[in-house]
């Protein structure tokens, strides 16, 4: 049994399973990414499109995604490959974080929903493969890579590993994860990426830990250990009954603004419109005149807000 310590869970492992995230697990005798460089999705997106509209508006970036999420949001618009999983087979790039063992295996990643089982489409991207994608792209307008789609900080080695090569052909980096893990991975992560957008749930304990079933100080602590040293969005998709009411998005924003000794008032803030997904497929979309209404109390406190999904 070995514990991985990369995010408030802290599962506690037997040799040859997985965590809760299911993109880690017990191998070659300690706690490794078994989705290492397994691709699920990539696509030359808009910066904006991550959100981030403040960090060279107008460029493209080349975004990557894999498998796996360490939290449960009945809302997630992409819970097929959050909660995605391996047969049994592992990438031979989660040995020794794809250094040795190369790229060789193709395992089969599923998905399971109300019709059964599913396989996603992934394909073995390593490292220097990504870094020399991201460099052909520049002629169209890319940046440089974006970790996106699942919770990149499940596989924070892919990450690293990835943009120190980025950086080396003169590209940015940036991340978009709800920054629940621990300060030691943070620290790691926020020193290789240039800029990220970090999903604020909603700011409550009770929220985080009810349900989403995670703990809202590790992602505070992660947006209070980027302020000031990368560039900096943050997102709060308003969904009906979580976060829905004006008291705790003013909290919020003033929260927010007072980061970095007040500095934190031109950390832009993206407020999105909840559309039904997932297992609120039955609920009620949020009221576009609410995200409007919220996003004007924000502005009290803070310079940059914008509405999304509207």
């Amino acid at each position: 049994m070995s514990k991985c310590d990369v995010c408030f869970r802290n599962c506690d492992i037997p040799e040859g399973g997985t965590g809760w995230c299911h993109a880690r697990g017990n191998r070659y005798g300690g706690i490794v990414p078994v989705n290492y460089g397994i691709v699920t999705g990539l696509a030359l997106d808009p910066i904006e499109k991550k959100p981030l509209n403040r960090f060279y508006p107008g460029s493209k970036i080349l975004s990557v995604g894999s498998f796996g999420c360490n939290l449960n949001c009945p809302f997630c618009q992409n819970y097929e490959i959050a909660r995605a999983f391996s047969s049994g087979e592992d990438s031979e790039g989660c040995k020794d974080r794809g250094k040795a063992a190369g790229f060789k295996n193709d395992p089969e990643i599923l998905y399971r929903d109300d019709d059964g089982l599913h396989r996603l489409n992934t394909r073995s991207v390593s490292p220097e493969e990504l870094a020399g994608m991201a460099l052909e792209l520049k002629d169209r307008g890319n940046i440089g890579v974006a970790y996106t789609y699942n919770e990149p900080l499940v596989g924070y080695e892919y990450l690293i590993d990835c943009a120190g090569l980025v950086r080396k052909n003169g590209m940015k980096n940036v991340l978009v994860s709800n920054g629940c893990v621990s300060r030691d991975v943070a620290e790691k992560v926020i020193g290789a990426v240039d800029a990220a957008n970090i999903d604020l749930k909603c700011f409550t304990e009770k929220g985080y830990a009810n349900l989403l079933g995670g703990d809202i100080t590790f992602t505070k602590n992660f947006i209070e250990s980027a302020a000031g040293r990368i560039h900096l969005e943050i997102t709060t998709l308003i969904v009906p009954g979580l976060n829905d009411s004006e008291e705790e998005i003013r909290r919020e924003a003033e929260w927010i603004a007072g980061l970095k000794g007040g500095e934190g008032v031109n950390v832009p803030l993206h407020l999105s419109r909840f559309f039904p997904r997932h297992k609120m497929a039955d609920a009620e979309a949020t009221d576009v005149g609410m995200v409007y209404r919220f996003a004007e109390i924000a502005r009290e406190y803070l310079k940059f807000v914008y509405t999304g999904n509207c």
